[in-house]
């Protein structure tokens, strides 16, 4: 069965003097301002949707990731996920760096190493950006 998730942003004026509020429909959390100027300046307090896209694979990996050590049989007491989107105006989004940090009893690094690798490959958020190069740099412990 297929699970659907919606978020609403509306928009008024121009791109460089305008703004919207973004809503997060389905969670009902609270509502965020965005802005071209926090998309390519300082974000003063707004989002954009580079953070948005970067709070969304944060979130996707560290879930897939805790899924890929619990197929192999460890269980991760602490997973930290950063996604950086780099963005580029007049290109768009250049590139995602995502950087773990795991703390993970009794899994050796060159196993952590290879379960990592494969969940930047298979969560759904990389599925879904994979026309973008995304990087992982991986710490355990």
């Amino acid at each position: 069965m297929s699970v659907t998730r919606n978020a609403r942003t509306r928009w008024t004026g121009g791109l460089q003097d305008g703004g919207g509020v973004t809503s997060f429909v389905s969670s009902g959390l609270p509502d965020t301002p965005v802005t071209w100027a926090s998309r390519a300046n300082d974000p003063e307090g707004k989002t954009s949707p580079e953070e948005l896209i970067a709070a969304a694979h944060a979130s996707c990996y560290s879930m897939a990731l805790s899924a890929g050590l619990g197929k192999a049989g460890y269980t991760a007491e602490e997973i930290v996920t950063e996604a950086g989107v780099d963005f580029k105006p007049g290109t768009g989004i250049t590139g995602i760096a995502l950087t773990v940090r795991a703390v993970v009893p009794g899994i050796e690094k060159g196993e952590f190493d290879e379960i990592a690798a494969a969940t930047k490959d298979g969560c759904p958020v990389s599925q879904a950006l994979k026309a973008v190069p995304i990087s992982l740099e991986a710490t355990l412990g």
